[in-house]
C-alpha cells in the first residue's frame, strides 16, 4: 500500500508542473507560427516592401501622365504633345517621319 500512496502522492505532484508546461509550449507555438506569430509578421514585412515598390512606381506613372497632360491643358498648349497625341489617335504620320514598328504587346503608350 504504501507503493501506491507514493506513486499517488508523486502523480499529483506532477499534475500542476504538466499543466503548466503544457500551456506554455502550446501559447510558445502560436507566438511564433501562429496567424500572428513571428513568422507571418516576417511575410507581412516581405508584403509591405513590396506594396511600397508597387506604389512608388505608380507615383512615378502619375507624375510621368500629369506631366503629358499638362503639357495639352491651360492657356500654354505645347504643340508637339498635342501632335503626338493627334497622330496617336488618328494613327497618321508625315512623309518625314521615320516610323519604328514595335512587336504586337510592346507597345510604348
Amino acid at each position: 500500500m504504501d507503493i501506491w500512496r507514493n506513486v499517488k502522492r508523486q502523480a499529483r505532484a506532477a499534475v500542476a508542473p504538466v499543466v503548466f508546461l503544457s500551456l506554455t509550449a502550446y501559447f510558445g507555438w502560436h507566438a511564433s507560427q501562429g496567424d500572428r506569430g513571428l513568422v507571418s509578421y516576417a511575410e507581412r514585412q516581405k508584403d509591405l516592401v513590396l506594396a511600397r515598390a508597387q506604389l512608388e512606381r505608380a507615383q512615378m506613372e502619375v507624375v510621368l501622365w500629369d506631366r503629358r497632360v499638362a503639357g495639352l491643358r491651360g492657356a500654354r498648349l505645347d504643340r508637339d504633345a498635342l501632335d503626338e497625341r493627334a497622330r496617336a489617335m488618328l494613327n497618321v504620320s508625315e512623309p518625314n517621319d521615320v516610323i519604328m514598328m514595335y512587336p504586337n504587346g510592346q507597345r510604348l503608350f
